[in-house]
């Protein structure tokens, strides 16, 4: 028993080491790995510097235009977007009491040719006969989405009486047309715009006659007349998710089959309505059906998901033909295959319901992308924003993404501003990996710079910086202060300088960080101590005239205090590196722990001739060798 428990514990233990090799070996070729493209990023970055940032932004702004001129493509996502919210939303409307869909399906063509009365099509007359038995039924208008355009041959007689049914509804009944393709507008059976059924000026001064248009008409003359378009747009994407409500032609507007319906049923004038509407798709409810048959008969021939038989009395009923063999589809974000007449129905009770999404203007999400692009370059460009902005940026998001169901579950408006926001996270997704490049080799990491190499860097020179605003400031103007500082001294070091900032003392998080966040300490290497010291005097120069750049100036009334300590780490002892690392703490240590300081100016002026002025704390010429 003993001797398995020593074979089991030798196993695990070679699989441990190997494991621990074979992280190591992973870990060292994976950082050359990095370091293979990431220093040829920080050398581009030390000649590109902080004009990335506008760079950026104008070549942002640039593709906008052009997204905006031709290939729309924000429209496609803001549409990817407004499919997954609206299907996924956790409420819907209820579906419109006031359309009712009366549809031509498998039933009822099958009832009438077991009867030998024909198949599909139908006769004129039936057709006639089902607007009469909706007229019967108290219904305030009829939307047939079927097209009439050719004589029968078999039934001329139905023909006439369904235009004489046609001439005794008044308006009542909106026949189905179809706009021909614009290549036949030069063709001889186009007509005049203003000439087209139920056509409407848009504007007071509109020309007549207008522009010639091609039309796929009915034959008859009375149902010409009340004829609508039965067009619909999809998109990029190939879905269907606004319903045109007209056809523009020059100053003329021809109208749809749920704009005819709306606008007889409202008593307003069509030119008041939008060119479209975006439906408020549902999922779930649908909206009233009732089949042919049942209408033609009087009877309860076809059964449907609902018995019951929809009351009609002052409704809208749109007529078509959802029979399986018609394939007469349209895909919808909520159903890949609903039937068109359905599609049509919930164009109308978006108008007589006033249910229509409401849509920001199609520029809004550009503008605003544009303008959040500007911004988020701005506050690179100044220098690395606060840590909190990742957190600011994803929680912003959530919100939107909040509003998005809110506003499509509640109200009934979608504020498609998704997509620019999704546009704005690259660009600063972007803007956040130039600065973690700019960040990397300013903190020394060696993926950006290569390793101390005590061998060649002898000497170290530290410098301690701490911001001590006026005593007289309130926390919150001290504060503020303070952050410029932090801003500007970031914003120089990110540039490029031979200093290595040492930051993150302690964790952001730990209970210590309101007392040592306010020091930073610069790190300078060099063969000897006069080359650490020149680099250290140059940089710390240039510093004092970058704070000191703007009428706020930081630190010419001391309140940014300095420390220098130079240290030799290299002990010669031996090849190792452990003597050169406890000589590396214990300047930082010292250069921590040092209690005197000077102000960062006078400090300067002490290092110009490399030698302590009267009075100068031991800290400034401090060594540790």
């Amino acid at each position: 028993m003993a001797r398995r428990k020593r074979r089991s514990r030798t196993f695990l233990g070679i699989v441990d080491a190997a494991m621990a090799g074979l992280a190591q070996w992973f870990i060292d070729y994976w950082g050359r790995l990095e370091r293979g493209y990431k220093r040829p990023l920080a050398w581009i970055a030390l000649r590109v510097r902080f004009v990335f940032y506008p760079l950026l932004a104008l070549g942002a702004v640039a593709w906008l235009v052009y997204d905006w001129t031709g290939a729309r493509s924000l429209d496609a996502a803001e549409n990817a977007v407004f499919d997954k919210v609206i299907k996924s939303r956790p409420i819907e409307p209820a579906a419109s009491k006031r359309v009712v869909v009366v549809e031509i399906d498998d039933c009822s063509i099958d009832h009438f040719a077991r009867k030998g009365e024909g198949g599909w099509p139908w006769s004129r007359q039936r057709h006639a006969d089902l607007l009469l038995a909706l007229d019967g039924e108290g219904v305030k208008a009829v939307g047939y989405d079927v097209m009439f355009t050719d004589a029968s041959v078999k039934d001329p007689g139905g023909d006439k009486v369904l235009d004489e049914v046609a001439e005794g509804g008044a308006g009542r009944f909106v026949f189905g047309a179809s706009r021909a393709h614009s290549d036949f507008d030069a063709s001889v059976g186009a007509i005049p715009a203003s000439k087209a059924p139920g056509a409407f000026p848009l504007r007071p001064d509109a020309q007549r006659p207008g522009p010639k248009i091609a039309l796929v008409l009915p034959v008859e003359e009375h149902i010409r007349r009340n004829a609508a378009l039965v067009d619909v747009t999809r998109g990029v994407d190939g879905m269907l998710r606004d319903m045109p409500l007209r056809e523009t032609a020059g100053d003329w507007g021809i109208p749809s089959l749920a704009l005819r319906l709306a606008a007889f049923d409202s008593g307003q004038p069509m030119a008041s309505y939008p060119a479209s509407v975006r439906i408020n798709w549902r999922s779930d409810s649908r909206l009233q059906y009732i089949s042919a048959a049942n209408l033609l008969e009087g009877a309860q021939i076809c059964r449907g998901d609902n018995d019951t038989k929809p009351a009609l009395q002052d409704t809208i009923a749109v007529v078509g033909y959802t029979a399986s063999g018609l394939n007469d589809t349209k895909p919808t974000p909520v159903n890949l295959e609903m039937a068109g007449v359905e599609v049509h129905a919930e164009a109308v009770a978006a108008l007589v319901d006033h249910s229509a999404i409401w849509l920001p203007p199609a520029w809004l999400k550009y503008v605003l992308a544009a303008v959040l692009v500007m911004l988020t370059a701005f506050a690179f460009w100044r220098g690395e924003p606060a840590t909190d902005i990742d957190s600011i940026f994803v929680a912003t998001n959530l919100l939107l993404l909040v509003l998005a169901y809110a506003g499509l579950t509640f109200f009934g408006a979608f504020f498609d501003i998704y997509a620019s926001i999704g546009f704005v996270s690259l660009c600063f997704g972007l803007c956040r990996t130039y600065a973690a490049i700019q960040r990397g080799r300013a903190v020394g990491n060696s993926d950006f710079l290569p390793e101390l190499d005590p061998q060649t860097d002898r000497w170290l020179v530290f410098a301690r910086l701490r911001f001590a605003p006026y005593p007289s400031l309130d926390d919150r103007a001290a504060a503020r202060r303070r952050r410029e500082y932090r801003r500007r001294l970031r914003r120089y070091l990110y540039a490029g300088s031979d200093a290595v900032m040492l930051e993150g003392v302690v964790e952001r998080k730990s209970w210590l960080h309101e007392t040592l966040d306010d020091l930073m300490v610069l790190v300078w290497r060099g063969a000897t101590r006069d080359e650490a010291m020149q680099r250290a005097r140059h940089d710390l120069d240039d510093l004092h005239a970058h704070l000191n750049a703007h009428d706020d100036r930081l630190d010419d009334d001391g309140t940014v205090k300095a420390c220098i300590v130079a240290s030799e780490i290299d002990d010669d002892a031996d090849d190792s590196d452990r003597g050169e690392r406890l000589r590396l703490r214990e300047a930082l240590g010292h250069a921590l722990d040092s209690q005197p300081e000077w102000p960062l100016s006078a400090e300067n002026t002490f290092m110009q001739s490399d030698e302590p002025r009267a009075g100068a704390p031991e800290c400034n010429t401090a060594s540790t060798n």
